[in-house]
């Protein structure tokens, strides 16, 4: 067993480098929409359920979410276009095979793509360390295929994850992980070889209320823009005394949905009506902070220089 404190260690917010963001802003912000591939009928996997609320296959659970696809994607890509912001798809890497529609709409914006799994139905729970490195193989291989980008980034396939990843994610040429919802700026993962960042994803500022970790349908969508807003206003606050990131995590079967894509337009209107607010992705937060921050900070946490 992996010992959470081989890869993460305590650095508190008043003891850590004082990050500066390009030109002087004082908040990143970066948009994470989810889009995802449930299968309808997914294979098992012995240390969880197959996924959703029972047996497969389950309509309910399959169809919400392929509204997404459908309707959803295209509705909440309108208000992208109108706020002209980039994103960071966190994408189950299946949907550039079967969704081509999607795929090109994503690479004709030049969005960022990192890896949500290949299917939000597979988990990497229990996976040997061969099994999760073809994971990574068909993950690169997948995206460099279609886009011909590098993938960077990954947030685990249904937060799913093994005492292995960050270590195999890092021997994979991987860069940053976005599972890791405890901080409101980049933070080292400690490895023996290579550089993995934690980026600040949330739970919290995410159209998908989570309840014991499932989705919860019957969200307040106008409760949704009032904790982003909030949760700009403290961190813009905060930002005075050092650079935040904040994200705003999406899901097209979710906001997508006519009652709520208003409100993300309320949030987003809000949030870009004011100054030194740096629009970027998850990709360039960690390219930013391995360059200008990350050795320091990994100074730090040995204790071999003081703060400050």
């Amino acid at each position: 067993m992996v010992d959470i404190g081989q890869y993460i260690q305590y650095l508190p917010m008043t003891d850590r480098p004082t990050i500066e963001w390009p030109n002087g802003a004082r908040l990143a912000l970066w948009l994470a929409p989810n889009l995802e591939f449930y299968e309808f009928q997914p294979p098992p996997n012995r240390h969880r359920r197959a996924w959703g609320r029972t047996g497969t296959p389950d309509v309910m659970a399959y169809a919400y979410r392929d509204y997404g696809n459908r309707v959803g994607f295209w509705r909440m890509l309108k208000a992208f276009d109108h706020f002209q912001v980039p994103a960071s798809a966190a994408m189950n890497l299946a949907l550039l095979d079967h969704f081509p529609e999607i795929r090109s709409a994503v690479v004709e914006r030049d969005w960022e793509i990192f890896s949500h799994g290949i299917y939000n139905t597979r988990y990497l729970f229990g996976a040997s360390e061969d099994e999760e490195r073809e994971f990574y193989r068909d993950s690169i291989e997948t995206l460099q295929k279609h886009t011909g980008k590098r993938l960077r980034g990954m947030l685990g396939p249904s937060y799913s994850a093994t005492e292995n990843t960050p270590r195999l994610m890092a021997e994979a040429g991987l860069t940053y992980h976005t599972d890791w919802f405890i901080d409101d700026q980049p933070f080292p993962i400690s490895l023996d070889v290579g550089k993995l960042i934690g980026i600040p994803y949330s739970r919290e500022v995410n159209d998908a209320l989570l309840i014991n970790g499932w989705p919860y349908y019957s969200f307040e969508a106008d409760y949704f823009a009032e904790v982003c807003k909030g949760q700009f206003d403290v961190l813009y606050g905060e930002s005075a005394e050092g650079g935040r990131v904040m994200c705003i995590g999406l899901h097209p079967f979710y906001i997508g949905r006519p009652g709520r894509i208003r409100y993300l337009y309320e949030a987003l209107e809000y949030i870009l009506s004011h100054d030194d607010v740096w629009v970027t992705t998850a990709e360039q937060i960690a390219d930013h902070y391995i360059e200008h921050y990350y050795d320091e900070a990994v100074e730090m946490l040995r204790g071999s220089i003081s703060p400050g």
